[in-house]
């Protein structure tokens, strides 16, 4: 089975790029920036409500494509992924009511201290409550 990077490689539009050197260091220099600030932004969100980790290990696809770093650090998060699924689903219902209640409460924790310090935007309703 070959790796994403060299599917990537086989493609026929990606031969055409990859027969002008210009054009292909242009090309993986696009996708290292892309890719790079799809892995900024998640990481950035990751506290926050929202698909942090999966917009991490999108932008981590994106830079697989072309880097056997990238590739290799995307084999391993897939497979720790899958190890911590595993284990969960493993568990009993209370152990994983209560995983869900700590990342539920680790969340909200966020939130508050996010709205706390940057303030409450205009469009949130005036019951929402914070501390005081």
């Amino acid at each position: 089975m070959h790796s994403l990077r060299e599917r990537v490689a086989e493609a026929r539009w990606r031969r055409r790029l990859a027969a002008s050197r210009s054009i292909n260091h242009g090309y993986r220099v696009g996708v290292g920036i892309v890719g790079g600030l799809i892995v900024a932004v998640g990481l950035v969100t990751i506290p926050l409500p929202g698909p942090g980790w999966l917009t991490v290990i999108a932008g981590l696809f994106v830079l697989a494509t072309e880097f056997t770093w990238a590739e290799r650090l995307l084999e391993f998060t897939k497979a720790h992924v899958k190890r911590w699924t595993d284990w969960v689903t493993a568990q009993p219902v209370w152990v994983r009511l209560l995983i869900a209640a700590a990342t539920a409460a680790f969340v909200y924790g966020v939130l508050v201290v996010t709205l706390h310090v940057t303030g409450v935007p205009d469009w949130v309703p005036g019951w929402v409550p914070l501390w005081r």
